[in-house]
């Protein structure tokens, strides 16, 4: 994936080209619109401000799955669908989606019967795309399964199937599969306006944020998938648009594996402020999480506030014989969710409560939306805005194709010993580098399994431009250690100089933006 050529691939279809589907936006969402749209055939082209999955696709809890509290609140519907995604997902990126074991541990008489029925009804909602059946545990069994988990007043507990995942490596993959499909993608140009005809959208502004240049793009259908700046875009084509989404944001916390000491998860069905809580097994880390605090405004690196660090270390040290401390944070994450605004003034829900459903929507002018829902029900949501763009803008139906599309990386049974697994087909390749030159295959920093190959890899293959690109979201070693994180930046901003053609002030800054940005990821 060359970026340069697309740049000027761009630029030179400006005046002669007109593109049956310009999506900004690079997350989840945005990915599974090119790719679905470049399978059907048409022409695409995906425009991402910053780089692929920056803000909220990258900072999730790492699971595809139905949404156990969501069934709770009563949401069939919601879940039914994502349990069926869960299971295309499963199949379609088997290298990055895994079956994952939760555990839930009882400790009062009633929570065994309850949770197994509750549990048992979210099996047959996911019908043939089931992962497994729901059980209860001995007491015994649950210890066994968990070494970790508090025995005190423990009666039991109950085990469901779901799955889990590494995000914005699936956000990587679906690049490089829209790409395969004849899309062009393009990270780090944004949309800065509009361009209309008759009250219709024909075609967008893009600055290329690497040279500053300026250039227009014409097209039939235009898609804002922009997640959380959702409104920015349509704020473009209507300035006196209510806002449609407000930000609420969600922190993880991540520890070493040795806290729970199992390749199960646990998940706490009620917390103290109404939610679940999870502890997910994670490239040998423990992810904690999450939290939903409102907040005032949308920004790309949102900071954890300390109420929601203690209240997650608090919550697990509940159920952990290990009580989690600050001093052992590894990485804290936060992340915004784009939720339904209300649509009175005076309208205030409880952002749990609102439901995690995707909105659809085009405009007068032709423009299409969509924003919320997860990382799991993606390329449903993919399907249904294209389906929706189509109608709008006048375009004959084409079927979509993506149900059964093996996502770029495809390989059944990786080894997930191998850290290199995340790479599924593309391993090959990169053992390959490392072969070829020794130098390759040297490890970035004691504490992580990172190399030298991995970076050339990135910024070769996986249009990776900056240290942050590689370290937060090709590498992920910004997630599993944000301290061995900076403390390796400056080694990947020399690789990357060689390879980019850049010089040593380029290095000097890259680290230092790098680092900016990684301090808000540990706790002082």
């Amino acid at each position: 994936m060359d970026r340069a050529s697309y740049i000027n691939q761009l630029k030179k279809s400006a005046e002669t080209t007109s593109w049956d589907f310009i999506v900004i936006g690079g997350g989840a969402t945005g990915l599974g619109v090119a790719v679905d749209a470049a399978t059907r055939g048409y022409k695409t082209v995906l425009l991402e401000q910053s780089d692929f999955a920056k803000a909220t696709s990258s900072r999730s809890t790492k699971l595809v799955h139905g949404g156990v509290r969501y069934l709770q609140q009563g949401d069939v519907a919601l879940v039914r669908e994502a349990l069926h995604e869960r299971g295309f997902l499963r199949k379609n990126a088997p290298h990055l989606v895994k079956n994952q074991r939760f555990i839930i541990g009882n400790y009062k008489w009633w929570e065994r019967p309850f949770y197994t029925i509750g549990l048992t009804v979210y099996d047959l909602l996911s019908g043939r795309m089931g992962l497994g059946r729901s059980l209860p545990m001995s007491k015994k069994s649950v210890i066994e399964h968990i070494p970790q988990i508090e025995q005190k007043g423990l009666r039991g507990g109950v085990s469901y199937q779901d799955g889990q995942f590494d995000d914005s490596r699936l956000a990587v993959n679906l690049v490089q599969t829209a790409v395969e499909n004849g899309a062009v993608v393009v990270n780090y140009a944004g949309v800065t306006n509009l361009k209309k005809e008759n009250g219709k959208v024909t075609g967008v502004v893009v600055e290329d944020k690497m040279s500053g240049d300026t250039f227009e793009l014409k097209g039939k259908c235009i898609v804002n998938a922009t997640g959380i700046f959702v409104d920015n875009i349509i704020k473009m084509d209507n300035p006196s648009q209510r806002p449609m989404v407000r930000p609420s944001q969600g922190v993880h916390v991540v520890v070493d594996g040795s806290f729970l000491d199992s390749d199960d998860a646990i998940m706490v069905p009620k917390t103290s402020d109404g939610r679940v809580m999870f502890g997910v097994p994670w490239h040998n880390r423990i992810i904690l999480g999450t939290t939903d605090t409102p907040v005032k405004e949308f920004v790309m690196e949102p900071k954890p506030l300390d109420e929601e660090v203690d209240f997650i270390l608090e919550t697990a040290g509940r159920y952990l014989v290990r009580k989690p401390q600050r001093k052992d944070v590894l990485c804290v994450f936060a992340g915004l969710r784009p939720l339904a605004a209300p649509t009175k003034q005076s309208e205030e829900t409880k952002t749990k409560e609102i439901s995690r459903s995707h909105k659809l929507l085009s405009s007068d002018s032709g423009l299409v939306t969509i924003t919320g829902g997860k990382w799991t029900t993606y390329r449903i949501m993919a399907e249904e805005t294209v389906n929706l763009a189509e109608k709008t803008n006048g375009l004959t139906h084409r079927t979509c194709k993506t149900k059964h599309l093996k996502i770029h990386g495809y390989m059944t049974n990786p080894d997930r010993n191998d850290h290199l697994y995340i790479y599924g087909s593309d391993q090959e390749q990169i053992l390959r580098l490392q072969k070829e030159n020794p130098e390759y295959a040297k490890k970035l920093h004691p504490r992580l399994e990172f190399t030298v190959a991995e970076v050339i890899w990135a910024v070769r293959e996986e249009m990776a431009l900056t240290v942050d690109d590689v370290l937060a979201r090709r590498v992920r070693a910004l997630y599993m250690d944000a301290k061995a994180s900076i403390e390796m930046s400056s080694e990947v901003a020399a690789i990357m100089a060689k390879e980019l053609n850049k010089d040593q002030s380029w290095e000097k800054e890259q680290v230092k933006e790098y680092t900016a940005i990684a301090q808000n990821y540990f706790l002082s």
